[in-house]
């Protein structure tokens, strides 16, 4: 069974031996190379040029035993595409060019040819998939409508989302336009990733914890719903929610096929509130890769046991990488995955300590 199989098995909750591992942000400034190519180029650049993008993209397959690939590229294209470009902020966070506040400014934007404008990410998509090759499975994504909306409200990054929340709140018909907006364009944008040939989509909802549990269906949960069922007949879906298992009445009705976590829960306890009905994706915390690779190797194991006969597990961290993650530590993990067998004793990867 190689690598693509293996995902798209975990995918459907098929028995396996050992879960699919990648990790959200495996290509990124942990690594080297990475930083020296940063160095040349800013974000947007790398992201809008395909050869660097896919370059990128297969950096950490090149280093690790990685089941699955993500493309590079970043959720505020959607925006830029609509006519909000945004860059990033010397001090660190994102800035957008301007900030939805009227209904002229939705009015504005311009949802027509989105595939077009984003052709770049599709050229990205298909550079990767003829390097890669069909042994590993290869990843696209977006974002939920409601995280794109955030920096769009807020011009920018936010610690609270104030004027998002506001705008639902006081706004709703402002809010739904643009939601409704963002919705089909997004639906666009993933009909022209999966042409280019990716396997599975995640759905970042980076900032769904935000909302309220009497919140979090009207301004999230149901335009994920709207883009599940745009695709779903066509490739499998994950969904990462950050900080909302607390909701889970609401997640389970947005459908899919998998369901990422953060690292606050156990996993098991979480497939265990999904009723058995969906995968689920996680969650070893990110702060253990700037440890040591034989603490990785613990508390990776302590999952994959904990997990114990259930299937439909897609092994990742909590969150993304951060830039202080170790190389030895990622190695680790990824070798406790690849060496575990759920079938007999989980095998000891030999690590340097």
């Amino acid at each position: 069974m190689n690598s693509r199989e293996r995902f798209l098995k975990a995918c459907k909750m098929e028995a396996l031996n050992r879960p699919p591992v990648w990790v959200m942000r495996q290509a990124g400034r942990y690594l080297p190379e990475y930083r020296a190519l940063k160095e040349k180029h800013s974000f947007v650049e790398m992201v809008k040029t395909p050869e660097i993008a896919a370059e990128v993209t297969l950096q950490p397959m090149k280093r690790f035993d990685l089941d699955a690939a993500i493309i590079f590229s970043d959720i505020l294209v959607i925006p830029e595409a609509l006519g909000m470009p945004y860059h990033f902020r010397e001090g660190g966070g994102i800035e957008m060019s301007g900030r939805i506040e009227t209904a002229e400014d939705v009015t504005k934007l311009d949802g027509d040819g989105i595939s077009q404008k984003l052709q770049y990410v599709g050229t990205s998509l298909k550079l990767t998939r003829n390097q890669l090759g069909a042994e590993k499975a290869l990843i696209g994504f977006c974002g939920s409508p409601w995280t794109v909306a955030t920096y769009m409200i807020e011009g920018g990054s936010s610690r609270d989302f104030s004027r998002a929340k506001s705008l639902l709140m006081e706004k709703p018909d402002l809010f739904h336009l643009l939601l409704e907006k963002i919705t089909t364009s997004t639906i666009d944008y993933l009909e022209m990733q999966i042409e280019a040939g990716i396997d599975v989509v995640q759905i970042f909802d980076s900032w769904g914890g935000a909302l309220s549990k009497d919140t979090f269906w009207e301004g999230s949960a149901q335009y994920m719903k709207e883009i599940v069922k745009a695709v779903e007949d066509k490739i499998p879906v994950i969904i990462f929610s950050k900080g909302s298992h607390d909701k889970i009445n609401d997640l389970k009705k947005i459908g899919g096929d998998v369901y990422g976590v953060d690292s606050s829960i156990f996993i098991s306890q979480f497939w265990d509130d999904l009723g058995g009905e969906f995968a689920v994706q996680g969650n070893l915390n990110p702060d253990l890769m700037s440890t040591t690779p034989g603490i990785v190797k613990e508390e990776t194991h302590k999952i994959l046991n904990e997990f114990g006969e259930r299937n439909g597990l897609i092994f990742n961290l909590g969150h993304g990488i951060k830039p202080d993650g170790k190389i030895e530590c990622m190695q680790a993990l990824v070798e406790t995955v690849v060496n575990f067998n759920k079938n007999s004793q989980s095998i000891e990867p030999t690590l340097q300590q």
